[in-house]
C-alpha cells in the first residue's frame, strides 16, 4: 500500500513521495517526467477537481513578484505550467527541490506545438510562457549560479 500523499505517476509510472525537503506541500506532479494530475479545483491543495486525467506540463513562467523601486519587474520563482489534457485547464505549479532540473529545461528547448485553443487561454489568462531566450535565467534559479 502507498502512504498518504505519495502516488505512481500516471504517465511514467515512478514512484512519487511527498519529501521532507521539496519546498512545497502539496504535490501532484512527477520529479522525473513533470506530468501531473488534475486534482486541485480552485486552489492548491484543495483536492476537488473531479477530472482526475493527466496534466501535461506545457512551460515555464516566473511567478509575478511586483516591480522593484525602479518600475522593473522582479523575477520570482520558476513555476511549471500544466494542461489538462481532459478538460483544458490550465495550473501553475511550484517546482519541487526534487524535480530533475534536465526535464525543467527540456520544457524550454523542446517545441510544445501549442495549438490555438491552448494559446488562447494562455492569452486570456496573461500567461506569458519563458522561452529558449530565456534560457539563461532558467538555469540560473534551478543552479543557483550563473552558466
Amino acid at each position: 500500500m502507498i502512504p498518504l500523499n505519495n502516488f505512481l505517476c500516471l504517465n511514467c509510472h515512478k514512484f512519487v513521495s511527498l519529501g521532507e525537503n521539496i519546498g512545497t506541500v502539496n504535490r501532484n506532479h512527477c520529479p522525473y517526467c513533470l506530468w501531473s494530475k488534475h486534482v486541485d479545483k480552485d486552489i492548491p491543495g484543495d483536492r476537488k477537481a473531479l477530472c482526475q486525467n493527466l496534466m501535461k506540463p506545457i512551460g515555464l513562467i516566473f511567478k509575478y513578484e511586483g516591480q522593484d523601486k525602479w518600475g522593473k519587474l522582479k523575477e520570482g520563482e520558476l513555476m511549471l505550467v500544466h494542461q489538462c489534457l481532459s478538460c483544458d485547464k490550465i495550473s501553475i505549479n511550484r517546482i519541487a527541490g526534487d524535480d530533475i532540473p534536465e526535464e525543467i529545461i527540456q520544457i524550454i528547448t523542446t517545441p510544445q506545438n501549442l495549438n490555438g485553443m491552448t494559446k488562447t487561454i494562455l492569452a486570456k489568462s496573461q500567461i506569458k510562457l519563458l522561452n529558449i531566450h530565456n534560457l539563461q535565467q532558467i538555469k540560473q534559479q534551478l543552479y543557483g549560479e550563473k552558466i
